[in-house]
């Protein structure tokens, strides 16, 4: 059974259905203000079931998509939700050199402190692109004024992963903190229980598991995330896409907002600045 002592962190990535990075090679970046947007009737969407379930949750909000939704972003910040970084364009840090990625999340920050008026202490790399390969991007993180990151995923995965870095928040020699996605640890390795495709693909029973025991185990709050086109089975779909993007993308949308309403009911969530204000 769920804690009821524990508060976990609810994560959202808010960026729309053609900036997914497994879908970029069909959407070139000089396409995207060309293309229809269903970002904001989703978050709006995703605001009204955590208003139900009197919820608070961070927003990783892209900076591409606060200049072109600043009312959004404001409706955000007034329910009482944090409002954290993405980056600017939704391109791995991994991808990028530490003089751009820096470039990327200072100018992300300053749109979106433009916007709500407050200060954005959290940033999340697009597709947890932090690992062994570049640890410089922790630097530039805590260069740029960030207070924390959640950009590790300590699990195996063939697009990123870092499956032996700490399961929980630890601190950086330069005094950032990293809040890593969600895992469990079950017959040796480290198993997602934090969201994303995991949470439409597997029974909402294994979700549920997998949260009650880093909460009951390890005495732990978990973080959880998701993105505002999981809630959109009406999204336009990429035929053209490899068979295994198709399945990643689009297995059970239609499931996914009944599985969160049971998600907020069956625990208690709150913004990711607030559950780990004192963690490491």
């Amino acid at each position: 059974m769920p804690s009821p002592s524990i508060t976990n962190a609810l994560t959202i990535d808010v960026e729309d259905y053609f900036q997914v990075s497994a879908l970029a090679p069909h959407f070139p970046r000089a396409q995207w203000d060309a293309l229809p947007c269903r970002v904001e009737a989703n978050v709006e969407r995703i605001l009204a079931l955590l208003e139900a379930h009197d919820a608070r949750a961070t927003f990783f909000t892209l900076g591409w998509i606060a200049e072109r939704y600043p009312q959004l972003v404001r409706r955000i910040a007034d329910g009482g939700h944090e409002v954290a970084s993405h980056g600017y364009g939704h391109e791995r840090a991994s991808a990028q050199s530490p003089e751009a990625f820096l470039a990327d999340i200072r100018l992300a920050k300053a749109v979106l402190e433009d916007i709500t008026g407050q200060a954005v202490s959290g940033y999340r790399a697009p597709s947890f692109s932090i690992g062994r390969g570049n640890p410089w991007a922790h630097d530039c993180i805590a260069e740029a004024g960030y207070r924390y990151s959640s950009s590790v995923y300590p699990v195996q995965h063939d697009h990123y992963g870092m499956p032996d870095a700490p399961r929980f928040p630890w601190r950086l020699p330069n005094g950032l903190l990293e809040i890593p996605v969600s895992t469990v640890r079950w017959l040796g390795r480290n198993w997602p229980a934090g969201g994303g495709g995991y949470f439409r693909l597997l029974p909402y029973a294994v979700s549920r598991w997998q949260i009650a025991r880093v909460n009951r185990h390890d005495r732990r709050p978990a973080i959880f995330y998701f993105h505002p086109w999981e809630v959109d089975p009406e999204q336009p779909r990429v035929q053209e896409a490899a068979a295994k993007a198709r399945f990643r993308h689009y297995v059970n949308l239609e499931r996914t907002e009944a599985r969160l309403h049971r998600l907020l009911a069956d625990f208690a969530w709150g913004r990711a600045d607030a559950v780990f204000r004192d963690a490491a």
